[in-house]
């Protein structure tokens, strides 16, 4: 059987969670899928997500923009699809939906659009996300990674029978190569975190809906109890700034190391005691299920697809958004409490093994995308 054709199209300059998910199918899916993305550069800026993919040898076009809607690149987008011929075409996030449809992408080939949820930094933003109804109603099949996310799509016009849930997947082997006492100790030693620190991290963009200030006021009073708690931050974004001031505000300067952007946060992993997920909003976060492949024990919020994903008490410790005392307090229950920290641990690690193997996520997506295009055209 000759392999699937597919043009993927995806805002990237560095390695997000669905730029992660997408590599990580087009290794996978070779000699089924062969994968081609499309990704939007604007002249001058670096992009680490091409430097990556042509690391894996995986074809990127970059389609140059001079701002963040800028319909010539419909033009562009049009002529490459009628270059490669795509049997199908997925599109990733909001921007690229709106771009998909308005290039009419849904006539030419069956349309997968990734809902990866919404993020809502600034006012253009919510506007931009409201486009999300007029793009969607248009795909032939909507792909996102939780329950909820599939409730609030149908609330926004999408036909339910359209609607697909599929959920990330690691790499069970996912920060162990990065737990020897060398690799953990010259990390240590990078960013000023001494040996004797217990290092509580969290991995994602420096966003609102992050909600790193509830963990901040958290390990405020954590530290009271343990003061051998260090937060690691890794990751960058437009919280930045207001982070930075919360650390000097809480006195927690010392206390936290923002490690900011960085190629890969696997070796993180191999300095974590806990991992936590402050989040106000998430889907199927990368970030959960790499704590989980690396043996970290996680507290994180019980929002989108996380109690889908692990549960209270069994898997993972969660608490309510928000909630500072519940989170301060589930924190240094797995400080104190060696047991249970490896406890949870080590069934979530079982679960990344049963659930989350990519070769599982890729046998769904190839069976969607065969099954499409069997469909009589539109």
């Amino acid at each position: 059987m000759k392999s699937l054709r597919l043009l993927a199209i995806l805002e990237a300059d560095t390695i997000t969670g669905p730029a992660k998910n997408l590599l990580q199918f087009a290794q996978c899916a070779r000699g089924q899928v062969d994968v081609e993305i499309a990704v939007f550069r604007r002249e001058g800026q670096s992009n680490l997500f091409i430097e990556t993919a042509g690391r894996l040898a995986i074809p990127v076009h970059a389609m140059p923009e001079a701002g963040r809607f800028d319909l010539t690149v419909v033009r562009a987008l049009r002529s490459l699809a009628g270059e490669l011929k795509p049997d199908v075409v997925q599109s990733h996030a909001v921007k690229s939906h709106f771009l998909a449809r308005a290039s009419g992408f849904d006539r030419m080939a069956p349309w997968v659009a990734f809902h990866h949820g919404y993020t809502w930094p600034d006012l253009r933003a919510r506007i931009y996300n409201q486009l999300d109804r007029w793009s969607l109603r248009a795909a032939d099949c909507v792909l996102t990674v939780s329950e909820p996310f599939r409730r609030e799509l149908v609330r926004r016009g999408v036909a339910a029978e359209r609607i697909e849930v599929v959920h990330n997947a690691i790499d069970p082997q996912w920060g162990r190569r990065d737990k020897s006492p060398e690799a953990s100790a010259a990390l240590r030693a990078r960013l000023g975190i001494g040996p004797e620190m217990r290092v509580v991290l969290i991995v994602g963009r420096l966003s609102s809906e992050k909600d790193h200030g509830t963990l901040l006021e958290a390990m405020r009073r954590v530290r009271g109890m343990a003061p051998d708690a260090h937060l690691a931050i890794v990751g960058d974004g437009p919280e930045r700034p207001r982070i930075e001031e919360t650390v000097r505000r809480l006195g927690l300067v010392g206390s936290v190391t923002l490690a900011g952007q960085v190629p890969s946060a696997e070796p993180f992993y191999g300095i974590a005691d806990i991992c936590v997920l402050s989040s106000l909003s998430e889907g199927s976060p990368n970030a959960l299920l790499e704590a989980m492949a690396a043996g970290a024990p996680v507290v994180a919020t019980a929002v989108g697809g996380i109690p889908e994903m692990v549960t209270h008490g069994e898997s993972a410790l969660l608490v309510k958004p928000g909630d500072c005392e519940a989170m301060t307090n589930a924190i240094a229950a797995l400080l104190n409490d060696g047991d249970l920290a490896r406890r949870l641990a080590a069934r979530a690690r079982e679960i990344v093994l049963e659930r989350h193997a990519p070769e599982a996520r890729v046998r769904r997506l190839v069976e969607i995308y065969e099954s499409l295009t069997r469909r009589p055209a539109r």
